[in-house]
């Protein structure tokens, strides 16, 4: 999902997408730094879960950000995945098996657990497979990073000096934000008891920087003093953070609005350690369908595996892509819109050049390279209303009305259109029938209804989608006034569609076929509100 761009942009000053504003901020930083040295952006994982959507929509944006860089200056990027996977185990996730064994391994690093999928050598490593198979399937360009590998290396260790060197001043910039239990016992450095494997939060008694190491006692009353190197002890989160920036000299990193806190005082440890800090980007989290926050534990969200059940890989892109700092619903109703607006955009970007084309979210999704053959000509809206009123439950029966309206269209021909209709079948038959409810007319819509009918029967069989369209406005205008078309269109919807939206009426009429349309308006006027279960099939 990324290569380096070499050919020119237009005038920089033109380009208005959030990612060309990141990469702005991201190229003032780096202006005096030498150009041959690659430019540095992280995304980081916490591997006590397994890789989710949350996961998908960081490093797509970061991956976003980095071409825009790229593209705009010409200069070589790095993106480091890397996993908090010496983090202790607090709690267990619920999703996983096992449950007692984990419940005995708590607080021990989560590369020191036994994976309980046995599958793997540890808990960690089990699930830092999975996040680079789940990278891989999208095709992100990466490197992964182990906290456990880089910890024991000695990658870390001259940072880990200097964090000894400022222990006190790093505890000042904490300390404020703590209870004061907490207060009371707190460091940034967290030993590994040498005995237990388990990663202690106990106050530190004496810092030594020269030997790299710490005092403490455990629980026992017991003292030790350990060697902050080689993975015998670890940073607390916000000075891990630091450190890690520090250390690595990373530029740029985004995160969730839930550490807005996390990153104002990671920033401070890292100037305190001697270096400016990342550029960064909050995000919004996402909503569930009553508008609360998407909990993992809850499971009140929209998995990956579920949306790439009912849209494609595109549609979850494009969701991604829109408005990062805006809080969005995350839930099946939000597949439709993003599979649309997709496809609006690909089918811009046919005419596009220049500033406009670079302005389109799909020079990002397609990463500079729009492939057209990912289109379709009919929206997923309108194949998700004909799988409705054809009560469809296979591929065919939506391919004999495609190829009626238009005998170019097939499944060879236009295969990103057929994905379309396996994914709007599955949509249709799980999501939306279940729960389908006709409403009856009112009187007045009734009388337009049998109106309309009346209009259609009198067009020409081989009518354009426009025509039958207008047919459509003349008639509503006879029973609504002109602010209250909507209102005649919603008729429309919910009365034949049973639902509250639906795309153009004439595109669906074109779709499903004037007389059938015909026929559906009739069956409407007849029936009274019933459920689609209750239906004749």
């Amino acid at each position: 999902m990324h290569n380096m761009l070499s050919h020119a942009l237009p005038d920089s000053s033109l380009l208005k997408l959030w990612p060309f504003e990141e990469a702005r901020k991201l190229s003032e930083r780096v202006k005096d730094r030498d150009s041959e040295k690659p430019i540095l952006l992280e995304t980081g994982y916490g591997p006590s879960g397994l890789p989710h959507i949350g996961t998908f929509g960081e490093v797509a944006r970061t991956t976003w950000v980095r071409q825009a860089f790229e593209a705009m200056t010409g200069r070589k990027t790095r993106l480091l995945a890397f996993s908090d996977d010496m983090d202790a185990l607090r709690k267990v996730p619920t999703n996983v098996p096992q449950q007692d064994m984990l419940q005995q391994h708590l607080g021990l690093p989560l590369s020191c657990i036994p994976d309980p999928f046995g599958t793997h050598e540890s808990f960690a490593a089990h699930n830092n497979a999975l996040l680079c198979e789940f990278l891989d399937n999208f095709g992100f360009d990466y490197e992964f990073a182990s906290a456990t590998k880089y910890y024991k290396s000695g990658t870390f260790d001259k940072a880990l000096k200097r964090v000894l060197e400022v222990h006190d001043k790093i505890i000042a910039v904490i300390a404020p934000t703590l209870g004061a239990e907490r207060r009371a016992t707190y460091s940034p450095v967290l030993p590994i008891h040498p005995e237990t494997g388990r990663v202690m939060q106990v106050p530190i008694l004496e810092v030594n920087p020269e030997a790299g190491t710490v005092v403490w006692e455990d629980e026992t009353g017991k003292r030790f003093e350990t060697s902050v190197y080689g993975g015998q002890a670890k940073m607390q989160w916000k000075a891990d953070w630091a450190m890690r920036w520090y250390a690595l000299g990373v530029d740029y990193e985004m995160s969730g609005k839930d550490l807005i806190e996390s990153v104002k005082l990671s920033s401070k440890i890292c100037r305190l350690l001697g270096k400016e800090p990342p550029v960064t980007l909050t995000y919004e989290l996402f909503l569930d369908a009553q508008g609360q926050k998407i909990s993992k534990s809850k499971g009140n969200g929209l998995s990956v595996e579920e949306w790439l059940r009912y849209g494609t890989t595109e549609s979850l892109a494009q969701y991604m892509f829109q408005q990062p700092s805006r809080a969005k619903r995350l839930y099946f109703d939000v597949i439709p819109r993003a599979t649309d607006d997709y496809l609006t955009f690909v089918q811009k970007s046919e005419q596009q050049e220049g500033a406009d084309l670079y302005n389109n979210p799909v020079w990002f999704l397609h990463n500079g390279e729009i492939r057209h053959k990912d289109t379709s000509p009919i929206s997923f809206t309108a194949l998700l209303n004909l799988a409705s009123v054809a009560n469809a439950h296979e591929a065919a029966t939506l391919w004999k009305f495609l190829g009626r309206y238009d005998s170019a269209l097939s499944p060879e021909t236009h295969p990103y259109l057929d994905r379309l209709v396996s994914h709007a079948l599955t949509y249709f038959n799980e999501r939306v029938k279940p729960t389908k409810v006709y409403r009856a007319p009112t009187e007045r819509e009734r009388k337009g209804l049998t109106d309309l009918a009346v209009a259609l029967e009198a067009l020409p069989v081989s009518s354009s989608p426009d025509e039958v369209q207008n047919v459509v406005f003349e008639v509503g205008k006879r029973y609504f006034e002109k602010s209250e078309l909507r209102a005649w269109f919603g008729c429309l919807y919910e009365v034949l569609l049973g639902q509250s939206e639906g795309p153009r009426f004439g595109v669906f009429a074109a779709l499903f076929g004037l007389a059938e349309t015909i026929s559906l308006i009739k069956e409407a006027l007849a029936r009274s509100e019933v459920k689609l279960g209750e239906a004749e099939d």
